[in-house]
């Protein structure tokens, strides 16, 4: 059956105007003024706004750590996805397993509960001859992307020479490398002298993170990429210097992006300080007011491309059961750490946050245009990672991803209306203006206001596209 959305203002990465679209299967068929299309079913967007489904390039669903799991698995990670607009994620695949295709299988398996539109990338946290003669057969399973790290030393760390390798392996098959960059040593030598001193509370997450060693390692992944001219793509910036570092490379030509998330532009290490400071310990950590202040002037004006998530989150208090879909469950969270800033799981909740408090926050105080949201959460990601037009696009021959936002809706936000499977939200009372009515995915409704109408497995395996653009 088709659907015809009627008088909505089409909402872009490059434009806004009045129109109708015509959906038909899975896909947009047409996009013009005063459609009629007998036997539709018409959905009246009036003073709505209709976007494309958002892109999550950055998410992390049932991942162990510490000795538990983060509380959301592909199920309730991408229910919470579609309640907060959007359609789409990308999840890591972890190198668990001996080589890159069995780990890439196991995922799969985990990952088939979905609700939404999934990808994933490849963490690289191994390397030798063998395991790069493997690269290549990623693109044969529809991953394009390699994650390395600077930090977790003998856990996740690659050392520049390998990081090198990877980029010219990934240059040589039209792939990304995406990198987390944190200076692995200084973090070590301060967390041993932290907990020696008796330093336990969740501030000194952050203060044995500092943020030159973010800006450090950024700043020596961008020469490795440009001596191996290959791009580069800077994951979860934190920290003001990695935007100056981020500006320098793109003025000189270098195949650099970046993308921030949101905790980074309005949380500091005073919430650290606070008596649930643990809520908000995330690897890299929160930072100040000057680095929020800088990594919005990042976003606003064009220097970083892409505002996902590192939505990984855990109960703040696993003891203590919370009802999910009408049944009790607990998971082992942040109280493991309670004397212990090392054992506090790192992650948050954000899936379903960014398209509402980004709204409010970005597009409603002035500090993004609805073109440029769009192109932050949407279009720009799906680009990147070989997705687009498929996905974050409102043009004929798109997937029907497709959210009707109420620009007037006024909300007081928190756990209740976020639906991620924890005991808390970041943003809890925060005022909200501007809410997803209705998301559609590939032309099915699968939230109407506050009803849930999607279903397990009902989210697609996403290939990508190798030598997608560098925006």
């Amino acid at each position: 059956m088709a659907t015809l959305i009627k008088d909505g203002m089409l909402v872009t990465a490059e434009e806004s105007f009045s129109a109708d679209i015509l959906v038909e299967g899975e896909k947009i068929s047409q996009i013009g003024q005063n459609l009629q299309v007998a036997g539709a079913e018409v959905v009246d967007a009036t003073g709505k706004m209709i976007l494309p489904g958002g892109v999550d390039p950055h998410v992390h669903l049932d991942l162990p750590m510490f000795g538990t799991v983060c509380s959301d698995d592909h199920y309730t990670g991408t229910k919470a996805a579609a309640f907060g607009g959007t359609t789409t994620i990308i999840d890591f695949v972890s190198f668990d397993f001996p080589t890159l295709r069995e780990s890439v299988d196991k995922w799969h398996v985990k990952a088939e509960k979905a609700a939404v539109d999934y990808s994933a990338h490849m963490n690289l946290t191994r390397f030798d001859e063998k395991i790069a003669a493997e690269i290549p057969s990623l693109r044969g399973m529809g991953i394009t992307t390699l994650k390395v790290f600077t930090a977790y030393n003998g856990r996740l760390r690659l050392e520049d020479g390998n990081i090198f390798k990877a980029l010219r392996f990934a240059r040589d098959n039209g792939m990304l490398v995406m990198l987390h960059a944190e200076n692995g040593d200084v973090i070590e030598t301060l967390t041993a002298e932290a907990l020696v001193a008796g330093h336990t509370t969740p501030e000194w997450h952050a203060r044995t993170r500092p943020a030159w060693g973010a800006v450090e390692s950024a700043l020596r992944a961008f020469a490795l990429a440009a001596t191996a001219d290959a791009p580069l793509y800077l994951v979860h910036m934190n920290a003001a210097g990695e935007v100056d570092m981020l500006q320098y490379a793109r003025e000189r030509g270098l195949k650099v992006m970046g993308e921030t998330c949101p905790q980074y532009l309005f949380f500091t290490e005073d919430d650290l300080r606070r008596p649930d400071g643990a809520k908000w310990v995330c690897s890299p950590p929160v930072r100040t007011k000057a680095d929020n202040s800088r990594l919005w002037e990042g976003v606003a004006g064009g220097t970083i491309q892409t505002i996902g998530t590192d939505h990984c989150p855990f109960f703040y208090n696993g003891t203590k059961p919370i009802l999910y879909e009408g049944k009790p469950v607990a998971i082992p969270g942040k109280e493991l750490g309670a004397d212990d800033f090392t054992k506090i799981p790192n992650g948050l909740p954000g899936v379903g946050d960014r398209l509402p408090i980004l709204w409010t926050t970005g597009v409603g105080s002035g500090k993004l245009s609805a073109n440029r949201f769009v192109a932050l959460t949407s279009t720009n990601p799906a680009k990147i990672f070989g997705l687009y037009p498929r996905k974050g696009a409102l043009v004929p021959g798109s997937d029907a991803d497709i959210v009707i936002w109420d620009p007037e809706k006024k909300v007081k936000y928190g756990v209740a209306l976020s639906h991620q499977r924890t005991d808390y939200n970041l943003y809890e009372g925060w005022e909200l203006t501007g809410m997803p009515e209705k998301v559609f995915l590939r032309g099915q409704c699968i939230v109407d206001g506050g009803r849930w109408l999607g279903k397990a497995g009902k989210g697609q395996f996403l290939p990508r596209r190798p030598g997608a653009p560098v925006l």
